[in-house]
């Protein structure tokens, strides 16, 4: 019996996890399955199937995805749950394992599998064993349009690639999500006039290696070329530029986001580390030298811009003297927003078996200081803001008319917030404002 002729339809709860790719994913997953015909359940504990969407790069990703699944399992034994099926990266990296781990499972879908989902669900509602949808690492371009939308209606993230053919020595991206595939300028640019037409007027650019676009198509500054077209749609007003790779930011793209208004002046460049030997280990293409230029290049050519970066503490053979280089640069550089992740021996990974591997509590104590360090960067940086003026684009209104934003130096989800004070305009607006006071991270403000 089909979804169409069943009398009552059934009932699917959703669950993301994991990164901005991810969440296209789910919301391209959802779009399938509500036009399938079944019900989507915002309540995903008591559903006839609950989709998992997982991510599996990392420990704790694993680790937050696992405790999901249980929980679900969980509720499958007191039979508020009929079926389970878990998809994304985690079956995609642990294929059949998975289900030996977790035995109530009832279906593992794997990347290239992601627009079967409809039909997944069909066929596992009447399935009497565990059923496996997971091929190798997918080679498909996604067609990420029709989208049911988990961002707020403004804002979104819009994949031009996808795959990463980066060699780093601690990554599994380029096993679980495949070789960079890239999207034709043409579908990039209808999802993006989808995606306005819908409410967006933020667009945050996205792919494992944003840099690496168009080269696979044989596309010569593919980048700059494409952020062109995008920046005449009308009614968007800001482009933001996510995970680009150090070596891949060139002079053309620095002029480009420079001369074009609508791309904001915000570069997120994870760098990983400084140490020349760390940096040769990681199998990371740059040196110590290009960084420091790479920096002083973008702020010299980009006054003001804002730098967003990631670090890895703890990799093996990280010296006490190599983890100092490491704050010296962070010191110097005075990045705006940083995040940092202690070394995890990911499984099948080459740093997984490098001699010298550094222990936990020296890793978390690294960590420690590492964020410590950046803690009294950004707040000295937020109180030189005091008394200047930021155009601030409204995520949500609270009590009291007391709004949170954003000025284009602060990306969605990952970054601080601007607290405005006796505001009544609605998510989706701009609105000029004055910095009047910081609040940790955040910077508080009032409508000019």
């Amino acid at each position: 019996m089909t979804a169409k002729t069943r009398t009552k339809p059934l009932t699917v709860g959703f669950v993301a996890l994991g990164c901005p790719k991810n969440i296209v994913d789910s919301e391209r997953m959802l779009a399938l399955i509500a036009q399938a015909g079944f019900v989507i359940t915002t309540d995903p504990d008591n559903a006839d199937i609950v989709v998992i969407n997982t991510c599996g790069f990392i420990a704790p990703a694993q680790a937050e995805a696992m405790e999901v699944i249980r929980h679900a399992i969980s509720q499958k034994t007191k039979a508020k749950i009929k079926k389970i099926i878990v998809a994304g990266c985690l079956p995609q990296r642990l294929g059949a394992k998975l289900l030996k781990l977790q035995g109530k499972i009832d279906a593992l879908v794997g990347l290239e599998y992601r627009d079967n989902i409809a039909q997944i669900i069909e066929t596992t509602w009447s399935a009497d064993a565990p059923l496996k949808f997971v091929g190798p690492a997918p080679r498909i371009v996604y067609d990420d349009r029709t989208r049911l939308r988990i961002t707020p209606t403004h804002w979104t993230y819009l994949r031009i690639n996808e795959g990463c053919n980066r060699k780093c020595s601690f990554c599994t991206i380029p096993a679980i999500r495949g070789k960079t595939r890239s999207k034709s300028p043409r579908l990039i640019l209808a999802e993006a006039k989808e995606l306005i037409a819908s409410g967006a007027v933020e667009l945050n650019i996205i792919g494992q290696d944003i840099t690496s676009y168009g080269r696979d198509l044989g596309i010569k500054d593919a980048l700059p070329h494409l952020l062109l077209k995008l920046a005449k749609i009308p009614r968007l007003k800001w482009l933001r530029l996510l995970y680009l790779f150090p070596s891949g930011i060139t002079d053309r793209l620095i002029e480009t986001v420079a001369r074009c208004e609508k791309i904001v002046n915000y570069f997120d460049v994870p760098l990983q580390h400084v140490n020349p030997q760390i940096l040769k280990s990681m199998r990371r293409p740059h040196s110590k030298d290009r960084l420091y230029r790479l920096i002083e290049k973008l702020r010299t050519q980009i006054p003001g811009c804002i730098l967003r970066t990631t670090f890895i503490v703890g990799f093996p053979a990280e010296t006490d003297a190599r983890f100092d280089e490491l704050l010296d640069f962070v010191k110097w550089a005075k990045f705006d927003h940083l995040g940092c992740f202690t070394f995890y021996p990911e499984q099948g990974t080459p740093a997984a078996n490098l001699p010298r591997q550094i222990p936990d509590h020296i890793k978390t104590q690294r960590l420690k200081r590492l964020m410590l360090t950046q803690q009294k960067i950004a707040f000295e940086k937020n109180k030189a803001k005091i008394g200047t003026h930021l155009t601030c684009l409204i995520d949500s209104i609270g009590k009291s008319r007391t709004a949170t934003g954003r000025f284009f130096g602060q990306a969605p989800e990952i970054d601080s917030l601007c607290i405005i004070k006796n505001c009544s305009a609605a998510p989706g607006k701009f609105i000029k404002t004055k910095v009047v006071a910081t609040k940790d991270y955040d910077l508080v403000c009032k409508k000019f």
